[in-house]
């Protein structure tokens, strides 16, 4: 009798050893147990396959492993890095602050802002009441569509009458409800300058339809003293002893300029002092069509002064001053600080982009896919970027503003750039709302529909073009809203949005061209017919067509692409502690021997794992073999 043995079988397509735990005697037949051995080799052999598709040694495995926590914990929300590593979220708090500072300021700014634009709208009325001669109050407010013609001269003499009546406004502006003053420090009657741009050439012969006509144009300045319009008495006069000849024919504009001084006090508030503006004042003259119609206009260009005011409320103010300037200077230092982090984020993501491509290379011999690369770039961090540009130039114009060392032209660009930084930080916000199912919808279906809308808007595009220039052309002539090219686009697109449809058709008189009055008929309704019926329509169904496809997303699962399939097969929860003892080298350098051991050994518990479950899965297959080799074996 041979002493029993155990029999050991290697599984040659893994490495591994399986272990048979039968005992039988030597007189046994060897074909009998090599056929037993077999079949469980099998069962446990193609459990294995469905690991991995390569062999992996216990350095590889463990690399892998380390590979997708790193993976894993960098596409982390904050909550969770906080759970996983006790890594403080220094971007949200920043973000947050950064919130607050800058709404504080937008709000500071943009009721200022608005004193400063009403002020300066409300002077350039009175100006115009002041210094214009024919004026109205149904000029002052933009009516659509205008009840009234433009303001404009018509007579050679009321051209000289009007320059009269401003010069007579300007020498009595004490008489004026404002508190205007000249631009002299001692409040003497400031020059007025009168200028001329006449063609060198230009005389009209009409009743033989000859001309003479040379399209240089040659510009004549005057200064107008209060002592020479006193001895004058009349423009017309001045310009006479002047030696200056207006030719009508030959004229193109004409610009009387002057400068006033005032103080508004109605902007002193608890965080403002009052303002002192000096306003330089333009009467244009517009000849330019040459169609007997010189339009008349005036400008009045703002321009705020340091002011000198009472002491006593210079000295209280020099704290208020402090604590805007204060404000400003914080703005910038927590959007500069918000500038750091995400550029270095977005430097740190593609180092481990660089780092992954390196591994599936290494470890599969496959480059990672287009959308796996995406994947590290944040585009989030780009906007946040974007809009910190924006908000640190802005709070760097808005500083020099209350410094009183900039003009009235930067009030604007300061209002864009504070403003869109400000709608770029609030649309930021979405990020840290996308970390939750039920408010993330609106950025995933956005996301989702972008390319089908890309390509459905080129087609839309390319018809709303064809409509706009045709508009344009035939229309123009005729028709109020579509006499320049920006006016039909913006007309065409209200009509889209079904405004104004009534007045559109209208505005087209039968009387001038019976032939464009049907043309615009058929033009419109075709028009309106096929974007609100069939473009409109056919876009919000894209729309609605990715937002299903988000619905379905949510209830079956997101499609993966490579990166986030070789994530996936981390099941490590952020609060399990295995993210701590990762170490921050580079994966494909040195690790101790232990950490691979018990790597490894996490491994083989999940093969045994899975071999069971396979082997009770073949349970009838195994059970039927078993008992055919025991008859064999009793029939022996």
């Amino acid at each position: 009798m041979s002493e029993p043995r155990k029999r050991i079988v290697k599984d040659e397509s893994r490495g591994n050893i399986l272990k048979n735990h039968s005992w039988s005697n030597g007189s046994d037949s060897e074909n009998e147990q090599a056929g037993e051995n077999e079949l469980l080799n099998e069962a446990v052999s193609s459990s294995h396959s469905t690991i991995t598709d390569q062999p992996i040694s216990n350095m590889s495995l463990f690399t892998e492993e380390k590979m997708r926590r790193k993976l894993k914990f960098f596409f982390m929300n904050p909550i969770e890095k906080w759970q996983a590593k006790r890594r403080f979220p220094y971007k949200f708090i920043v973000q947050v602050i950064k919130i607050l500072l800058v709404t504080i300021q937008l709000c500071l700014f943009a009721h200022n802002n608005y004193i400063h634009v009403n002020y300066t709208w409300d002077n350039r009325i009175a100006f115009s009441h002041l210094f214009l001669r024919g004026w109205d109050n149904s000029l002052e407010v933009p009516v659509y569509p205008p009840v009234t013609g433009p303001l404009a001269i018509y007579k050679r003499d009321d051209f000289y009458n009007t320059i009269d009546y401003a010069l007579d406004g300007y020498y009595n502006v004490s008489n004026a409800v404002g508190s205007y003053s000249y631009i002299a420090e001692d409040n003497s009657v400031g020059p007025v300058i009168l200028c001329l741009y006449q063609y060198k050439e230009g005389i009209i012969f009409g009743f033989n339809e000859s001309y003479v006509f040379d399209k240089e144009i040659i510009e004549t300045c005057i200064n107008i003293t209060n002592k020479t319009y006193i001895e004058s008495s009349k423009s017309k006069l001045l310009l006479f002893k002047q030696n200056i000849k207006v030719n009508f024919s030959a004229l193109v504009k004409a610009h009387l300029m002057f400068a006033l001084k005032t103080v508004n006090l109605k902007a002193a508030g608890p965080m403002t002092p009052p303002d002192c503006y000096q306003f330089n004042i333009k009467i244009n003259f517009d000849n330019r069509d040459f169609d007997g119609q010189m339009l008349l206009s005036l400008d009045a260009e703002p321009k705020r002064l340091q002011c000198k005011g009472d002491t006593r409320y210079v000295t209280d103010n020099r704290i208020e001053s402090a604590v805007r300037t204060l404000l400003n200077l914080f703005v910038i230092l927590i959007c500069t600080v918000s500038l750091i982090l995400c550029s270095r984020a977005i430097y740190r993501a593609q180092l481990l982009k660089f780092e992954t491509m390196n591994f599936f290379k290494k470890a599969y011999g496959k480059i990672l896919s287009l959308e796996g690369r995406l994947e590290f770039l944040n585009l989030w961090y780009v906007m946040i970027i974007v809009n910190d540009l924006l908000i640190i130039m802005g709070s760097a114009i808005k500083e020099q503003i209350e410094r009183k060392q900039f003009g009235s032209d930067h009030w604007n660009i300061c209002s864009i750039f504070l403003g869109t930084g400000n709608l770029l930080v609030w649309f930021g916000v979405l990020r840290y709302l996308g970390f939750f199912k039920t408010y993330n919808v609106v950025i995933l279906t956005l996301k989702k529909a972008a390319p089908k809308v890309a390509r459905f808007l080129i087609c839309a595009i390319l018809i709303y073009a064809g409509f706009t220039f045709c508009g344009w052309l035939i229309l123009g002539p005729y028709h109020m809203k579509f006499r320049s090219l920006a006016t039909t686009s913006e007309c065409l697109f209200a009509l889209i949005n079904g405004d104004d449809m009534f007045a559109t058709f209208s505005a087209t008189s039968f009387s001038k061209s019976p032939m464009l009055w049907w043309y615009s008929r058929m033009y419109l309704y075709t028009f309106i017919s096929l974007y609100i019926y069939v473009v409109l329509s056919l876009f919000i169904s894209v729309i609605m067509d990715a937002y299903d496809t988000i619905k379905i997303y949510y209830r079956d699962g997101f499609p993966k692409n490579d990166l986030q399939t070789f994530i996936a097969a981390c099941t490590d929860e952020a609060s399990s502690g295995l993210y701590k003892d990762d170490s921050e080298d580079n994966p494909f350098m040195g690790h101790s021997q232990n950490q691979v051991q018990n790597s490894q050994q996490n491994r083989n518990k999940r093969l045994e794992e899975q071999s069971v479950y396979s082997a009770l899965k073949d349970n009838n297959v195994l059970n039927k073999d078993y008992g055919s080799m025991a008859d064999r074996r009793i029939s022996a």
